[in-house]
């Protein structure tokens, strides 16, 4: 099954036995979705641009640690609330910019992959 969008749903009411004005306020709605899918920017968010930063943050505090750091000490040292550096974490780990072990008792500890000592290819 197919998603249908808002605009798809518009169509299909336009094609219905409805009133001229009903018509009319239909197509002005399915005129502006149009618009606004076509007019949007590419350009990052303010949001985005500043976790952005952020990231590069983190990553610079990253490169001082070889046995790797608990999200709150870099949440602490950076700035930033813990569920902040907990969701960056987490892009970064995806992004494959920083790795995510276990440490003692069960603690998740980050790391850049360059100073990963559990890797299976280190020597």
């Amino acid at each position: 099954m197919t998603k249908i969008t808002y605009i798809d749903a518009l169509n299909a009411a336009l094609t219905c036995d409805l009133s001229d004005e009903i018509k009319e306020k239909l197509t002005a709605l399915k005129e502006q979705l149009v618009k606004r899918n076509t007019t949007k920017s590419d350009k990052p968010t303010k949001t985005q641009r500043e976790n952005t930063e952020v990231k590069a943050r983190i990553l610079e505090y990253l490169t001082h640690t070889l046995q790797g750091l608990r999200c709150g000490e870099i949440a602490n040292e950076i700035g930033i609330s813990g569920q902040k550096c907990s969701a960056l974490l987490s892009q970064l780990v995806k992004s494959g910019e920083v790795v995510k072990r276990e440490g003692e008792k069960r603690v998740t500890l980050f790391l850049l992959p360059e100073n990963d000592m559990s890797r299976e290819d280190v020597e």
